[in-house]
């Protein structure tokens, strides 16, 4: 895979789905992580689905999904820290992740709506 985007976010997936795991079996947290489980492989299927898009419009709106679901995986992660659910060392490496993810798609995005990706 040559495809920045989609190696972070299928490795950002991975990491999430071990924080869901994590999070049911020693803290007993089912609401939260749900939701964290759901946009956090959100990211990576979406980025995926782009890349396979068949025009520039679908290219755009699966980046922009993904855009949105990251910046929601963003907000699930602060909650999680402010609630005490996860730990300062591991919402700093996830969190500094989510906002990498965040700003390739921005980029993604921005360039699209400018003209700049055939």
């Amino acid at each position: 895979m040559d495809n920045i985007i989609l190696e972070k976010s299928k490795a950002f997936a991975l990491r999430i789905i071990k924080l869901y795991q994590y999070l049911g079996s020693n803290k007993q947290e089912y609401i939260l992580s749900k939701q964290i489980l759901r946009s956090g492989t959100s990211i990576g299927a979406n980025a995926k689905e782009g890349a396979n898009a068949q025009s520039k419009a679908d290219f755009y709106a699966k980046m922009y999904i993904a855009y949105k679901e990251a910046n929601e995986t963003e907000y699930w992660l602060e909650l999680l820290y402010e609630s005490g659910y996860i730990e300062t060392n591991a919402f700093e490496s996830m969190y500094s992740d989510c906002k990498e993810l965040i700003k390739i798609l921005a980029s993604i995005t921005k360039n699209h709506r400018s003209g700049h990706i055939q």
